[in-house]
C-alpha cells in the first residue's frame, strides 16, 4: 500500500490518493487535504466532514450525497456550493475516507 506525507504525517493511501486507514486522519490532515484541492474550510465544511466520518464509523461505508441529505439533514445544493462539482468524492477525500461507491 502506498504511503505519502500529509501535514507532516505519513499516511497510507490508495492509488487515487484516498486515505485507507481511518485512524491516521485528524483535522490538521483534513485541512491539508482540503487545501490541496482548493477548498478553504469553514465551520459549515467541518460540520459536513464530521458527520461523514461519524456516519462512516457507524455504517462501515462512505456516505453518499443522498445519505448526507436524508440522514445528515444537509441540503444537497449547499453541499455542491461548499464542495463544487463532485461533493461526495471531495468530502471523502478531505475526511480521509474511501471514495464513495459509484463515484468515478
Amino acid at each position: 500500500m502506498p504511503m505519502t506525507m500529509i501535514a507532516g504525517h505519513e499516511v497510507s493511501v490508495d492509488d487515487e490518493g484516498f486515505m485507507t486507514r481511518y485512524d491516521e486522519w485528524d483535522e490538521t490532515t483534513g485541512a491539508a487535504l482540503a487545501a490541496a484541492i482548493g477548498i478553504e474550510m469553514t465551520d459549515e465544511h467541518w460540520d459536513a466532514i464530521r458527520f461523514m466520518r461519524s456516519d462512516y464509523q457507524a455504517q462501515g461505508a462512505t456516505p453518499t450525497i443522498r445519505r448526507l441529505s436524508t440522514v445528515g439533514g444537509m441540503d444537497t445544493k449547499r453541499l455542491f456550493t461548499l464542495f463544487p462539482k463532485k461533493p461526495a468524492k471531495k468530502m471523502a477525500y478531505i475526511a480521509g475516507l474511501p471514495k464513495p461507491a459509484g463515484c468515478v
